[in-house]
């Protein structure tokens, strides 16, 4: 398929290179942990989306913003701008960003880096990084999902890769191999986890899910699960913040995440 310039997935929003042909179905679409829209594959490109979209920025608390594309487009998640003295950082990435919330970003610092929980947000992270000129941090163990490259990604490995001012991205596994969430230690008492969704927190927020499949409903491994359980069960936090908006879990956090877990292991038998 010869490229026309519609470069970005519709459903989940991931950018292909411009000067590539699209695959017949994306590839992070067509995999058990997402799904191509029933209605087929299909592509749109910036200068759509420059028309019938915006960027909304809110405040989440000090040193913490939310951005998110509106209306919804794609998997209608919410990205986040951390505040910190010695450089900003974006933690996963929304599709579209308006010359608004350009303005806003470069006013408060522009970014010092750009981070990934996992290859469903990858999005636009090019035109991001075109316009900041930060590097990109992605753990090896995904840089299979990486299909538009850039000289500024840089692949890490192990469990843990300290940025600076207390900010650590924490890898856990579960969902992807390489997913991660991003501990700040500054934020409250105990730190805050920016989660994606390689943590789903539930519409109750009495359950934090960590799942294969989240819109599939495809359970992890006993072996992936013991994995995961494993890498995050030191972690110390009392409030978690997820991928889209009903998902702020704030002061009980890390009693929540603990308590899903021993259900998990409970029904894992573990």
């Amino acid at each position: 398929m010869k490229m026309d310039q519609s470069t970005i997935c519709t459903t989940c929003g991931i950018q292909y290179p411009p000067d590539k042909s699209v695959p017949q179905l994306c590839h992070i679409c067509n995999d058990d942990r997402q799904y191509v829209n029933e209605n087929g594959q299909s592509w749109t490109n910036l200068d759509v989306l420059r028309i019938g979209y915006h960027t909304e920025t809110h405040k989440i608390t000090d040193g913490l913003y939310s951005i998110k594309t509106t209306p919804d487009f794609a998997l209608a998640n919410r990205a986040f701008i951390v505040q910190s003295v010695s450089g900003n950082i974006l933690w996963d990435c929304v599709p579209y960003i308006d010359s608004a919330t350009i303005d806003f970003i470069k006013s408060i610092g522009g970014l010092q880096a750009i981070a990934f929980s996992h290859p469903h947000y990858y999005s636009t992270m090019n035109e991001w990084v075109g316009l900041f000129d930060c590097p990109i941090y992605i753990h090896q163990n995904d840089s299979e999902w990486i299909r538009y490259p850039n000289e500024k990604i840089k692949l890490w490995t192990g469990d843990n890769l300290p940025l600076w001012d207390g900010i650590s991205i924490k890898h856990t596994g579960g969902h992807f191999a390489g997913s991660c969430v991003l501990h700040l230690s500054a934020l409250s008492p105990n730190g805050v986890i920016l989660s994606g969704d390689s943590l789903y927190i539930s519409h109750s927020k009495r359950h934090v899910a960590v799942m294969y499949s989240y819109p599939n409903q495809i359970l992890l491994s006993r072996n992936e699960f013991e994995a995961f359980d494993l890498k995050t069960k030191d972690l110390v936090f009392n409030t978690m913040y997820g991928a889209f908006d009903n998902q702020n879990l704030e002061g009980n956090a890390m009693t929540v995440f603990f308590a899903s877990m021993q259900r998990y292991r409970d029904s894992y038998g573990l």
